[in-house]
């Protein structure tokens, strides 16, 4: 007898599980100005049913602001912390969310900080991230308290404050899901998206007191041009090669859309890492090369001008599923 053929999907079928695993705006393009809100949510069951009812109202709100954006660019996507996980969804955490570990080297600390919910607002002005912003608190009243809300910049060609372009190596086409969206590894969980964030404050000054040619061996890359420079064999690397990961199944990718800050009133200049990933344990082990070194003691150099003060670690769900917090 020749076996039973296995039924085929039916394109309404197809069509849901795909709306299902719908990604935030993950993918969305870079933008000329950002914001990085983070909020702790209180403990009461009053604050977390506000909470759970503004998270799972985000998309409306967007479409609300972005009809008055004048066709321009205008996105957010909404991380929840492990610790807020629980009590906002009422279901077990994805599979690989944890709090975000602390690294501390010889010489410097990635720092754990506080947040339950990540707010990344991208836009072509900052004025429609303030308006966002504004409706986006009063909804939430005194259910949640901003801890950290940062206005980046893009700035000049798309470079960071030390004047190196930032983002080279994210991964575009289709290698964009593959490296960021969780698939069927967590099926509960497809569609969503590991976030981690980080906030470094430069020593503009010590920067550029280097000499050109030090800080492209710091990097990796030539400053004017932005090519790589050859990998170091042995000792010293650079920012550029301990931040890629590799292993026997190849190169792994995330997706970085960092953008730099500044207060120059108060000479506060920084860059606000953000990073997406399909798998958590790519950004922890870059974490791990990059403080502690590979090998142990040769940490990144770019940390001896620019200093972590914040650090957590999110999940980005899919569209249905924060939606899905409201009813």
């Amino acid at each position: 007898m020749s076996p039973t053929p296995s039924p085929i999907p039916s394109p309404i079928a197809t069509a849901q599980q795909a709306l299902d695993a719908e990604p935030q705006s993950i993918d969305a393009p870079l933008s000329a100005a950002a914001a990085f809100l983070i909020l702790v949510v209180k403990d009461d069951e009053a604050s977390l049913a506000t909470a759970r009812d503004v998270v799972g109202s985000t998309d409306d709100l967007v479409k609300d602001v972005r009809i008055r954006a004048n066709g321009g660019v205008f996105t957010c996507n909404v991380g929840i912390s492990h610790r807020a996980w629980g009590p906002l969804t009422g279901k077990p955490a994805p599979r690989e969310l944890a709090p975000f570990k602390e690294v501390r080297g010889a010489k410097h600390t990635a720092v754990a900080t506080a947040g339950d919910l990540l707010y990344h607002i991208r836009a072509d002005s900052t004025g429609v991230i303030v308006e966002f912003e504004k409706l986006l608190l009063e909804a939430f009243g005194d259910a949640a308290t901003a801890i950290d809300d940062v206005a980046g910049f893009r700035y000049f060609d798309g470079r960071d404050l030390l004047e190196f372009v930032d983002g080279t190596a994210n991964p575009d086409g289709l290698d964009l899901p593959e490296a960021t969206i969780v698939g069927s590894e967590d099926p509960a969980y497809a569609g969503g998206s590991y976030v981690v964030i980080q906030k470094y404050l430069h020593d503009l000054s010590a920067w550029r007191a280097q000499s050109v040619e030090t800080q492209q061996g710091i990097i990796g890359r030539n400053k004017f041009d932005n090519t790589e420079l050859p990998d170091a064999t042995e000792g010293q690397k650079s920012h550029k090669t301990l931040c890629t990961i590799e292993d026997a199944d190849g190169e792994h990718d995330i997706l970085r859309d960092n953008m730099p800050f500044a207060v120059p009133g108060r000479g506060e200049y920084g860059t606000y890492f953000i990073g997406y990933c399909r798998h958590l344990w790519v950004i922890d082990r870059m974490l791990e090369r990059m403080f502690v070194g590979d090998p142990p003691p040769l940490h990144d150099r770019i940390l001896d001008f620019s200093k972590a003060v914040a650090g957590v670690t999110f999940f980005a769900p899919a569209r249905k599923f924060l939606s899905g917090l409201a009813d």
